[in-house]
């Protein structure tokens, strides 16, 4: 049976990092496009944080060739980047092991999802058997850094939640903390935008985000089809 795995690795690095590092406010999550020869095209998805600071990150980040703004609804937008580098010249001085990191792309794994945070990638992946989990932390723990978040076996339940990122789990406990949720309610949007010194459209949106995510966990997978 397969495994899930939720970790972080340690590598600043690795592509974005810097840019996560310079607007740690924002939500930067990363899917990168394997045929564009030796550098993969990066299509990012910011939330949050201000369009002009992510704008001017790309812009000064050593690794990033060309970007380009495709798409904006609401406080999220969507980036298409040209590297500066390749994973080999990018990563080259900091990794002993790049015919490691090249044999990666072939271990029995599939990785669902890269969450650019300062410091590194958070990385949720779905692994064939217990050892080609092995090879691949096995790899960062020994070029870099790497610390698990969260390990089941496929078809096994998580808790409710384990889908939200840090950022929804705080504004979550802040809004419940502070009465949001209460009714009558005891606290305004402004209120809990106060306490994470964002916009008050920024917690809305990451409210309903977490809030959407936790139905989908808990709720929307028991209810029946609806008719046609």
């Amino acid at each position: 049976m397969g495994l899930v795995a939720e970790f972080d690795i340690d590598c600043q690095a690795l592509p974005l990092a810097g840019v996560a590092a310079d607007v740690p406010e924002a939500t930067l999550t990363l899917d990168m496009q394997f045929n564009h020869g030796n550098r993969p095209l990066f299509l990012v998805t910011v939330q949050d944080g201000s369009q002009t600071a992510i704008e001017d990150a790309f812009t000064d980040a050593y690794d990033v060739g060309e970007w380009t703004l495709v798409g904006q609804a609401g406080e999220t937008r969507r980036y298409q980047i040209f590297p500066a580098l390749s994973l080999a010249e990018q990563l080259g001085e900091s990794l002993d092991d790049l015919e490691g990191l090249e044999a990666l792309a072939t271990a029995d794994a599939i990785i669902e999802r890269i969450d650019v945070v300062p410091g590194g990638w958070r990385q949720t992946g779905w692994f064939a058997n217990r050892d080609a989990f092995g090879t691949f932390s096995s790899f960062w723990q020994r070029n870099a850094g790497f610390r698990l978040h969260r390990l089941t076996r496929d078809g096994e339940s998580e808790p409710p939640g384990g889908g939200l990122t840090d950022r929804q789990h705080e504004a979550l406990r802040i809004a419940y903390e502070r009465g949001y949720f209460d009714i009558p309610r005891r606290a305004s949007l402004e209120d809990v935008a106060g306490e994470l010194d964002i916009s008050a459209s920024s917690v809305s949106e990451r409210l309903r985000r977490a809030q959407t995510r936790l139905i989908e966990e808990t709720v929307a997978t028991t209810w029946p089809p609806l008719p046609d």
